[in-house]
């Protein structure tokens, strides 16, 4: 009878201890806090420190349909991704073709050579700074990437979700036939 009692009274209600439930939620809601304090550190802050500093103004460099570098700076631009430049997708009629090379040269020749200004948004996980570009008439070239079907948007806000909506409607670039999206496209395992 005491040892039915003791059992009783140390365990709770499913068999259960009761200090072992509560260090349990003691440990659960510290590592919440833990990771959202790691959280904020790592993008929010980051976000505001980039924010604060000035615009990156300057000829670019085109390294491939959704990377420039101005000035020694590699910039990711925010809100896009094109294809990657080793990337193929499929025409119409199912003949592949090198989209990552072709966004690349879209790019290029839309900037012309022309001095950009861009924007810091944040960093990426690879330190780069993510910017949001203009050519000097204020037009939007992130914007105007995913516009012509040489990006897709990207991101948890797909801000220019728009514009991947009337590329894929008039089938432009990428849209014309069919393709992977670049974030599946570079987790494909190597050949």
């Amino acid at each position: 009878m005491r040892a039915r009692r003791a059992g009783r009274r140390s365990s709770g209600r499913h068999g259960t201890p009761r200090v072992d439930r509560q260090l349990l939620i003691s440990i659960v809601l510290a590592a919440c806090l833990i990771g959202f304090y790691a959280y904020y550190h790592r993008n929010v802050r980051n976000a505001r420190n980039a924010e604060q500093q000035p615009a990156i103004i300057g000829k670019a460099w085109v390294i491939d349909g959704d990377t420039i570098e101005i000035s020694g700076t590699r910039i990711r631009l925010d809100g896009i991704d094109a294809p990657e430049w080793d990337q193929t997708c499929t025409d119409p009629k199912g003949k592949t073709w090198p989209c990552g090379r072709a966004a690349t040269s879209e790019l290029k020749a839309h900037i012309r050579g022309r001095e950009l200004t861009c924007n810091r948004r944040a960093f990426d996980r690879y330190r780069r700074v993510l910017a949001v570009c203009s050519l000097p008439d204020g037009s939007d070239i992130n914007a105007w990437m995913v516009r012509q079907g040489w990006a897709l948007a990207y991101g948890f806000a797909k801000m220019y979700a728009t514009e991947e909506a009337e590329a894929e409607a008039a089938k432009r670039g990428i849209w014309a036939g069919s393709f992977v999206p670049p974030w599946q496209w570079r987790q494909r395992p190597n050949e």
